[in-house]
Formats: C-alpha cells, structure tokens, sequence
C-alpha cells in the first residue's frame, strides 16, 4: 500500500494546506464525515481521509485504493493508491470536468479541455496554479506527468469501480451512481469464458472438449455464447453439447441446445431431439412441441423459430437480467451479480417513487420484488432482502394482498 504522500501531508501543516488548496483534498474536512453513513457493498474497510469544499469524501479502501464519494450519491475508483490519487488531482486541479474525457479523444482534445478548464480555475482563485504545482509536487516527489498520462491513469482508475468499490447508502442500501465511464454490461463479463471455449471447441481442441463436456457451467456458458455467436458450421458440436445437457434434466440451455440444432433444419436431427425429449418428465414437457420424426425440414425449423422467439433471440441485452446473475454466481463473480441485483432494486424503486409524485395509479409488477428478495437471501444479504420485501408490501394496494 503506497501512503508515502498522505504521511508527508499529515506531518507537514504547510504541504497540508497547499492539497487543500488550490488543489481541494483537504485532510481536516476528514474529520466532519461524509454526511451520510455509507459502507461498501462488498463490505470491505473504507477510511475517510479527506474532503473537498463541495462535501466529497476521500476514502482509502482496503487494498489502498482511494473511492471518491460526492454529496449527490456519485462516487468512484480515482487512484489505485493514495500517492496516485494525488498526482491525479495536482496534475488535473479542475478532474471533475475531466470525467468525460478517455484516452480515445487524442491528445489535442484532451490538452485543450484541460487547459480551459485550469484558465477558469487561474481565473476564479486569482492563483499561479502552475507554481502551486511545481511546488506541492516536488514536496511530495511526484513526476511531471502530461494531462494525457494523468486522464489515461484517470479514466483506468474509474473503470475499476464495479463491483468491488460499489458504494452504498449504509441505511437505505441503494447505490451511488457511477461518476466514471459506464462497467461493461454484465452479460459481456459473464460471457467471456463461454465464448473462449466455444472458439476452443470450434478449433477442435480435444482437452477443452472433454473440460467443457464434463462441466456443467463451462458447458451451459459455451452454449449461451453459441446463442449469440450462430455459425452453420456449428452443427456437430452442438449436438454433442446437447446429448451432454441431458445430465441437468431441463435446463433453460437444454432448450436453447435443442433451438440451436433444429434450426439448422435436419431432419436426421429428429431422432435424437426426441431421444433428448424423453429423458425425463420435466423435459418432455417441455419440449412437447418438437415434431415427430418424419416431419420436413420446414417443419422442425418452424419449431426451433418459434421457440427461439419466445425464449431465446440473438441480442444479449435482450435477455433477462436473471439470466446473467445465475450464470455470473454459477461462476463465482458474486460480486458481479450482487451488485447488479442492487440496481435493479433501485431502478424499481426509483420507479414507483416517480409514478406516485406523478399520481400515476400504474404500478410495475411487483412479483419481481419477491424474486430479488429471494435472491438477496441467497447471497446472504438481509438487508437488501428486507427492502424489497418492505418496497413490495408498500406497493400493495388492496388490504387483501396487503
């Protein structure tokens, strides 16, 4: 853990008050809080250590990185260690307008946005910032570094933010919104070991063959990925992850295996859907539709069609948020999971809490607060649990359903 620049600053009065301005991380404003209890969803330390004049708090996490947490319920991953945090904010004073800004908008916008917004910043304090600068960072012995490195090391920072530095509201247990660049959707982090196999198995190495066959998640994921990623040459190994699935009776990728092979439309397929079909109740029920052996090719593909339409499709996003948290803890990218659970949670409240300032008597369907429920009690989060219990009883409007 690197806190060589916080020990200076704490030993030193003048360095101090030199980071409190004009560079705004001030060490006294640690004292008064952050206004609001908050923890991290997952539960790991936090320290506060500094302020700003706009009621932002610096917290060190537990692996020395350091969260920012504004007072509008915004907060981020600004630095991998306290040292870096700092050579951010004293090489970019002005680093709340540079949030937009990513290593992709090329060096010449990068150095004009910041140089306006340190001319208003020279302006508004009637300071020689650059002076200010040289000397706080030659105190602490930062390096120069150019407003593109320190955006780079910016913009990297904030992307870590999910899942591991999620900051929560310690007595309502919503989530601060982000205030860096958006996470990867969570299906593409789910996704990403499903689809290197499916490529393995596509180039016919044997030992992922036997790996992914043998486990039930890899084999379920490498078919997820297939959903998405539909090659004619596909067929084969398709049907031999299908006659695989069949150990996990009716799974939604047993399925989703049957609608991938009978797209292709082979009648000679037939046989074997059934075979797959008769394996036990459950799937024979589920796949009642499939047709008989003999039918023509038209035939099954209406079939698979029909049912990839209702189930399935060709867009990630489009599948159910559930989908992906059940294949992300099948995983064990808990954290992943849990946190995208807490926002869904808090997209419903947010939800109902514009409907009724409207008076509008529309209600969302509030079954799917049981379901988060639930799903909260699975990953050992009471608190979450009971808030959507008490969002779904407040949503009741009958005394009977009450």
């Amino acid at each position: 853990m690197t806190d060589h620049a916080l020990r200076l600053l704490r030993q030193d009065s003048r360095l101090a008050e030199l980071a409190g301005f004009p560079f705004d991380f001030s060490l006294d404003r640690a004292e008064y809080g952050h206004g609001e209890p908050v923890r991290l969803a997952s539960g790991g330390p936090l320290e506060a250590i500094a302020g700003d004049d706009t009621g932002g708090t610096y917290f060190r996490c537990g692996d020395g990185s350091v969260l920012y947490a504004d007072s509008e319920g915004g907060a981020g991953i600004i630095g991998s260690s306290v040292d870096e945090a700092l050579e951010i904010l004293i090489g970019l004073p002005g680093w709340h307008d540079c949030l937009q800004l990513s290593p992709e908008d090329g060096e010449e916008r990068i150095l004009a946005h910041v140089a306006e917004v340190e001319r208003e910043i020279r302006e508004e304090c009637e300071i020689s910032l650059d002076e200010e600068r040289l000397a706080l960072r030659s105190a602490l012995g930062f390096p120069e570094r150019s407003p593109v490195e320190l955006v780079r090391m910016l913009h990297a920072a904030l992307s870590r933010t999910e899942p591991d530095f999620v900051l929560l509201n310690a007595e309502e247990g919503c989530a601060y919104d982000l205030i860096g660049p958006p996470p990867p959707p969570l299906w593409e982090s789910v996704l990403a070991s499903g689809r290197a196999d499916l490529a393995a198995l596509r180039a016919g190495e044997r030992e992922v063959w036997e790996a992914v066959a043998e486990d039930g998640v890899r084999r379920r994921l490498a078919l997820r990925a297939a959903q998405f990623d539909r090659v004619a040459g596909d067929l084969e190994l398709l049907r031999r992850l299908l006659r695989y699935e069949t150990r996990s009776s009716l799974t939604d990728e047993l399925r989703l295996a049957a609608v991938l092979v009978g797209l292709h439309g082979r009648v000679e397929d037939l046989p074997l859907l059934h075979e797959v079909r008769e394996t036990d109740f459950d799937t024979a029920c589920g796949l009642s539709e499939i047709p008989e052996p003999g039918a023509d090719p038209a035939a099954l593909r209406q079939w698979a069609r029909d049912t990839d339409r209702v189930f399935f499709g060709t867009d990630p996003a489009d599948e159910p948020l559930y989908t992906w948290t059940d294949l992300a803890l099948d995983q064990g990218l808990t954290g992943l999971a849990l946190v995208a659970l807490i926002r869904r949670l808090d997209a419903i409240e947010l939800d109902q809490s514009l409907l009724r300032s409207a008076d509008d008597p529309t209600q969302l369907d509030t079954d799917e607060l049981n379901t988060l429920a639930e799903e909260f009690e699975t990953l050992g989060e009471p608190v979450q649990s009971a808030r959507a219990r008490r969002l779904h009883l407040a949503l009741q409007d009958k005394p009977a359903r009450r």
